[in-house]
């Protein structure tokens, strides 16, 4: 008998075949599904609807739509998507009228979400040392659409009146750093990845988790 979770893969960008990848050789998942396997494809609702959950790498046009078509098939999501977090509350509703189980991150790397926990911890200790500035830099691979990131606008929002530096220039896959300075010293947080696969497992460590559950949660939740 077969007790894979049965994944549909929205997206076959670098990320969606990255996730295919691994769900190849894996004992635990299986693709059962591929939309947007070329630019001309839409949403493959047929085969959405025998997955136990749907990952989402696609673009900010085109996610909300598919947030609403799978909602509807009552799949679960995991959303890895950037641009579209002015729309959190709308989806928020979709997803309760629907009664579906959604995760979201701006980045599902393991090691990014252990690094916004170490960053959460620092602002708490410079919160009682106004001498300490803080500013920010981030570098990502030249065909990356978004700028800044979704990670560095996450990173931005829980540091009051942080500068964020972006490039996009080369084959970085994505490297974020904050600078605590003072006229005495500076320290620094960073994390470089080095390639997608941390990403990818990242994406179906999400899928495991919110397959038999209902409700919003960000990959925070499973830290």
């Amino acid at each position: 008998m077969n007790n894979k979770i049965k994944v549909a893969l929205i997206g076959y960008g670098k990320m969606g075949k990255e996730i295919e990848a691994l769900c190849k050789d894996s004992e635990i998942f299986e693709i059962v599904s591929i939309s947007y396997k070329n630019v001309s494809d839409k949403l493959d609702i047929k085969g959405i609807s025998k997955a136990d959950v749907a990952i989402d790498f696609t673009s900010k046009d085109v996610v909300l739509k598919n947030i609403q078509e799978v909602s509807k098939l009552g799949v679960n999501m995991v959303v890895g998507t950037t641009g579209w977090s002015d729309s959190l509350d709308e989806v928020k509703k979709i997803i309760e009228k629907n009664k579906i189980g959604f995760i979201y991150s701006p980045n599902f790397s393991v090691g990014v979400n252990i690094f916004f926990k170490m960053m959460d911890n620092a602002i708490k200790l410079f919160a009682k040392l106004p001498e300490y500035d803080a500013y920010g830099l981030e570098i990502h691979h030249k065909a990356k659409k978004d700028s800044p990131s979704g990670t560095a606008l996450k990173i931005a929002s829980k540091i009051k009146g942080l500068n964020f530096t972006s490039i996009r220039a080369g084959r970085n896959p994505g490297f974020h750093e904050v600078v605590f300075d003072s006229e005495a010293d500076g320290i620094t947080l960073s994390h470089q990845a080095y390639n997608r696969v941390g990403f990818a497992k990242g994406a179906l460590m999400a899928a495991e988790f919110i397959k038999n559950k209902k409700g919003v949660y960000s990959f925070e939740d499973i830290l």
